[in-house]
């Protein structure tokens, strides 16, 4: 006859240890589905071309840019990678109804990519900007990232598609530009709203260059 084997127990400290972290995790992953569901929904209302440009005029940058002031750079990023990898499987979630892998080949997937790094820049800056948030350095760092970000990606890649010069690239996409500045705006005044009605939805960092200073100990 053998000796049974001895069986471990999770002890009451160590669930109430987990379950705050399991809490954790479904709260992010409920935050990352609903702004993936918020940035497909802002393309319901559809696409206007302007000028014969390849490339529409969306809501859809406007969800991009609130996803990173509101959530963080880290899941600003994956509910736009999660919205991206729906599209990739076929789902219309873009404006106009578009989806599949023959958008990942048209001229406008630079842009697409460039929500990516745009929602990435915005939240980094957002997370140093808290808890203050102060509008004006809000305002041009979400300007950095919703504009100057996306069409760093977006214009080298349309003009390399479909062959077009990168200066005459660039000036063309000065026509998303008014609309853009509207939707940094709005999202600054929604981002400023949030954090002062649900402060801690994103941790706050200090800046790199900003150094605390060591504390050393009095005789």
């Amino acid at each position: 006859m053998t000796a049974a084997e001895p069986t471990t127990h999770d002890s009451p400290d160590d669930e109430r240890a987990q379950s705050p972290r399991r809490r954790g995790t479904a709260t992010d992953l409920a935050q990352i589905a609903v702004f993936a569901a918020l940035i497909a929904a802002l393309g319901l209302p559809g696409a206007l071309y302007l000028g014969g440009t390849a490339v529409p005029i969306t809501f859809q940058t406007l969800g991009v840019m609130l996803a990173g002031a509101i959530l963080g750079a880290r899941k600003g990023f994956l509910s736009v990678l999660l919205l991206i990898a729906l599209v990739a499987a076929g789902l219309p979630l873009l404006s106009g109804g578009r989806g599949g892998l023959g958008v990942f080949v048209g001229p406008s997937v630079g842009y697409l990519l460039g929500w990516l790094l745009g929602a990435l820049v915005i939240g980094w800056a957002t997370a140093r900007l808290l808890p203050k948030y102060p509008i004006l350095p809000a305002l041009l760092w979400t300007a950095l990232g919703g504009i100057v970000a996306i069409y760093l990606v977006g214009v080298p890649v349309f003009a390399a598609i479909t062959g077009t010069p990168l200066g005459v690239a660039l000036t063309g996409s000065l026509v998303f530009l008014p609309g853009d500045l509207v939707k940094v705006v709005i999202t600054v005044l929604v981002a400023k709203g949030v954090h002062r009605a649900w402060p801690g939805l994103i941790a706050p960092k200090q800046w790199p260059w900003k150094r605390e200073k060591p504390v050393t100990a009095s005789a």
